[in-house]
C-alpha cells in the first residue's frame, strides 16, 4: 500500500496534495497505526465513475477528489468525446464554491483544451442548473459541473451532461447514463498518470455574464404576471451558490418583497449553521422559519448548496409553519403544470419511488404520465416532458431549457402558485386538500435501514426476493415485482415493489452511495364525504413502516 501511495504521490501534479501524501507515507512507514489506517482509506481503489460522474471526499489519494483524479477523469471524458463526436466537440464547464472547485474547473478546462476540444468556462460559483442550461443553450456536446450538491462539507464531485452530437434529442443536456458512463470509465482507466496528461490554457474561452443573464431572463419569465408580486418571500441559500442568482431572478420577475437569511446567504464550503447542508434535514430551515415568523412571510424557499433542489415551507391554518414533503411540492407543481394551457409538452413524469398521485393528476387533465427509474438522468429523458419530479425535492419545471432538476425555476413556479392561489383566497394547504378530495389522500414516508457494511445489502435483497411476503399492515400483498427483471417501461434495476389489496405500496432499493436500504412507503385513503383522514393515514403509514422494518431485519 505504501508503494502504491508513493507511486500516486510521484505523479500527483498538485504540490499541496503531494505534500499531504508525503506526510502520511512517512508516518505510516514509521509505524504510525493511525497513518496506516488513513492511508488505507485513501487507497482502497479509485473513485468509480458512473452515472453520477464522480463524488467523494476532497484530499490526496486515488480514493479522494483531487486535481489528479479530475485530470485523469477529464482525459477519459475528452477521449470519449473525440472518439464519438470528433476533435471539434464543444464542452462547457462550471463550478460551485466547495473546497477545490476552482482548481478542479481549471484542470478540467485545461485537459480538454489540450485535446483540441472547444472549451467554454462559466463564471465561477454558479448554480448547477446554469451548467445544464448552458449545455443546451450553447449547443455543447458535453457539460461538466464541479459540485457535490448537498453532500457533506468534506466532499466535492464531477457531474457530466451530454448534448449536441454526443447524444440523441431526448438526452440533450441530460446527465449521462449507460453505456456512455461505462465507455468513459474505460477510457479513464486507460488514462496515463496525472502528471503525464497534457494541459493547456490556450483556446479556453471564459464566458461573461451574458449566459447568466439569459438564464435569469428565461427563468424570471416563468412567472405569468407582469405586475409587481404581492408575495413576501423568505429565501435561504444554505451557504451555497444559489443566492445571488435567485435574487436576480426574483427581482426581474417582479418579486421584490424578499427577505434573505443573511447568515446562510454567502457561499461557505464549511456550511457553519447547519449540521448537514440539505434542506430536507431536520433543523436546516430553522433560521429561515424564524425569519418568516418575524416578517409574516407568505412562503419560505430553501435552495440546496448548488441550487438544483428546492424545499418549501408554508404557513398553516393554526398560525404555525410546516415544511412540505418532496412529494407534496411535486403534486402542487404537477397540478400547476397540468392546468397551464401554455406549457409545452404533454407528459408528466416522476421516479418510481415517488408518489403515484402525479399519474392521477395527469389523467385528470388528459395528459400522459411516465414513471421512471430514480434520478433525473431518467426523468429528464421522458419524451414530450412538461413537468418532472422526484421525491428528494428535485423538480424540472422548464424542460425546454433545463433538462435537470432546477431549484431556482421551481422557486419561481412556487411564488407564481402562491400568488395565483391568494387571488382566489386560497393557500398551498387548500390546494393539497383539493387534490386529496379529488384523487384520494396519498400519504408517503421514507424508511432507511442502515447496515455496518455495504456487503450486507445483497444478501438482504436476496432474502427479500425469497421471502414470499403475504401481507403488510393487515392487507394481502397482491403485487410483488422484482424490478431487476425490468419491464416494457423500465430498464432493470435492483429493487422490489410490493402493493397490497388496500393499495399501500412499498418500494425497496439499495442506496447507490451508502450502506443502507431505502424504502419508500405510500398509503392511499379515500375522502368520500370530503373529510380528509390524515390521522388514519398516519396510523396506517406507521403500521406499514413497522411491518417493513421487521421484514427487512428478520
Amino acid at each position: 500500500m505504501i508503494e502504491t501511495a508513493r507511486t500516486w504521490r510521484d505523479h500527483d501534479p498538485d504540490p499541496a496534495t503531494r505534500a499531504e501524501l508525503t506526510r502520511l507515507i512517512d508516518a505510516a512507514d514509521g509505524g504510525d497505526a493511525a497513518a496506516v489506517t488513513e492511508l488505507g482509506s485513501r487507497f482502497r481503489g479509485p473513485l468509480t465513475f458512473g452515472t453520477a460522474g464522480l463524488r467523494g471526499e476532497v484530499g490526496a489519494g486515488e480514493s479522494r477528489m483531487n486535481v489528479a483524479t479530475v485530470v485523469r477523469a477529464t482525459h477519459g471524458l475528452g477521449r470519449y468525446l473525440v472518439d464519438t463526436v470528433g476533435p471539434d466537440a464543444r464542452v462547457v464547464v462550471g463550478c460551485d464554491a466547495r473546497r477545490g472547485s476552482d482548481a478542479f474547473l481549471d484542470a478540467t478546462a485545461e485537459v480538454l483544451a489540450a485535446q483540441g476540444l472547444t472549451v467554454l468556462t462559466l463564471p465561477r460559483r454558479l448554480p448547477t442548473p446554469l451548467t445544464a442550461y448552458a449545455t443546451r443553450a450553447l449547443d455543447c456536446d458535453a457539460g461538466v459541473m464541479i459540485t457535490a450538491s448537498h453532500n457533506p462539507p468534506a466532499d466535492n464531485g464531477y457531474k457530466v451532461y451530454l448534448g449536441g452530437r454526443a447524444t440523441d434529442d431526448a438526452g440533450r443536456g441530460v446527465q449521462i447514463i449507460s453505456p456512455a458512463d461505462v465507455e468513459i470509465a474505460a477510457r479513464i482507466d486507460a488514462a496515463p498518470p496525472a502528471d503525464e496528461v497534457p494541459r493547456t490554457t490556450a483556446g479556453i474561452t471564459e464566458l461573461d455574464d451574458e449566459i447568466v443573464d439569459a438564464y435569469i431572463r428565461r427563468t424570471a419569465g416563468l412567472r405569468r404576471s407582469t405586475a409587481p408580486s404581492p408575495v413576501r418571500v423568505v429565501l435561504t441559500a444554505l451557504h451555497g451558490v444559489g443566492g445571488q442568482t435567485a435574487l436576480a431572478v426574483l427581482d426581474r420577475a417582479g418579486v421584490s418583497d424578499v427577505h434573505v437569511v443573511d447568515d446562510q446567504f454567502t457561499p461557505d464550503p464549511d456550511f457553519p449553521t447547519v449540521a448537514f447542508p440539505n434542506p430536507e434535514e431536520p433543523g436546516a430551515l430553522d433560521l429561515a422559519l424564524d425569519l418568516a415568523r418575524s416578517v409574516d412571510a407568505h412562503v419560505v424557499i430553501a435552495l440546496d448548496p448548488d441550487a438544483d433542489r428546492c424545499s418549501v415551507a408554508t404557513p398553516t391554518r393554526d398560525g404555525g409553519w410546516r415544511q412540505l414533503s418532496g412529494d407534496e411540492l411535486g403534486w402542487l407543481l404537477g397540478e400547476q403544470a397540468a392546468s397551464d394551457p401554455d406549457r409545452a409538452g404533454h407528459t408528466l413524469a416522476c421516479s418510481i419511488v415517488s408518489s403515484r398521485l402525479l399519474g392521477k393528476i395527469a389523467a385528470h387533465h388528459g395528459l400522459d404520465f411516465a414513471a421512471t427509474l430514480t434520478g433525473f438522468k431518467w426523468i429528464a429523458r421522458t419524451s414530450d416532458l412538461r413537468f418532472g419530479y422526484e421525491e428528494a425535492i428535485g423538480y424540472c419545471t422548464d424542460p425546454e431549457t433545463v433538462r435537470d432538476k432546477d431549484g431556482i425555476s421551481a422557486m419561481v413556479r412556487v411564488v407564481d402558485l402562491v400568488e395565483d392561489l391568494a387571488r382566489r383566497g386560497r393557500t398551498l394547504e387548500d390546494q393539497l386538500d383539493d387534490l386529496a378530495r379529488r384523487h384520494g389522500l396519498h400519504a408517503t414516508a421514507p424508511l432507511t435501514i442502515r447496515v455496518d457494511d455495504v456487503a450486507e445489502i445483497a444478501p438482504m435483497m436476496s432474502r427479500l426476493r425469497d421471502s414470499h411476503v403475504a401481507s403488510l399492515a393487515g392487507s394481502d400483498v397482491v403485487e410483488f415485482r422484482d424490478l431487476a427483471d425490468g419491464s416494457a417501461g423500465l430498464p432493470p434495476t435492483d429493487g422490489i415493489l410490493l402493493r397490497t389489496a388496500a393499495d399501500d405500496r412499498v418500494v425497496i432499493r439499495p442506496s447507490g452511495t451508502e450502506p443502507k436500504l431505502k424504502c419508500y412507503l405510500e398509503v392511499v385513503l379515500g375522502c368520500p364525504d370530503g373529510t380528509i383522514p390524515r390521522d388514519a393515514a398516519a396510523a396506517r403509514l406507521a403500521a406499514l413502516k413497522g411491518d417493513v422494518a421487521t421484514l427487512l431485519r428478520s
